[in-house]
């Protein structure tokens, strides 16, 4: 089906560019609470308490097994991205496949910010492997959890 076979664009209402403008103009007031909404839910975020991680976590990466403390590196920070890729999955999730696209643009800015990012799968990492792009596997760590889940 073709764009122009969709119903949704072949019913959709045209108008005039002032009724357009004013249909814009009442949603942009709508757009500009949300945004107000988002970021004060992004500050309740920020300032909720730590938790003190007590599970011993353990990965097994292209350096072999490491713990949570060692996937920080010399970073105070950690960023990890949660790859959905069960073990007894055959690929990945198909909307982190896609976000995994981009992880290099951002790995090269993390350390910069004290900064270290991880994208981490249950599944086994021979399984994850094959799917890891050269590019990837030069700057972002994809991981595979051996922690048995609680």
């Amino acid at each position: 089906m073709t764009n122009k076979e969709s119903p949704d664009i072949k019913n959709h209402q045209v108008v005039s560019h002032e009724e357009w403008l004013a249909a814009r103009i009442a949603l942009l007031a709508k757009e500009k609470e949300f945004t107000r909404q988002r970021e004060e839910l992004a500050r309740q975020r920020r300032a909720l308490p730590w938790e003190q991680v007590e599970k011993q976590y353990v990965f097994d990466g292209p350096n072999g097994k490491e713990t949570l403390p060692d996937l920080f590196g010399k970073h105070s920070q950690l960023i990890v991205y949660h790859f959905m890729f069960g073990p007894d999955d055959d690929e990945g999730c198909l909307h982190c496949s896609f976000w995994a696209d981009s992880f290099n643009g951002a790995s090269i800015h993390l350390p910069h910010r004290d900064v270290s990012f991880v994208a981490i799968s249950r599944a086994p990492l021979e399984k994850i492997e094959p799917f890891k792009q050269p590019t990837i596997e030069r700057r972002s760590t994809i991981m595979s959890e051996r922690t048995p889940a609680p």
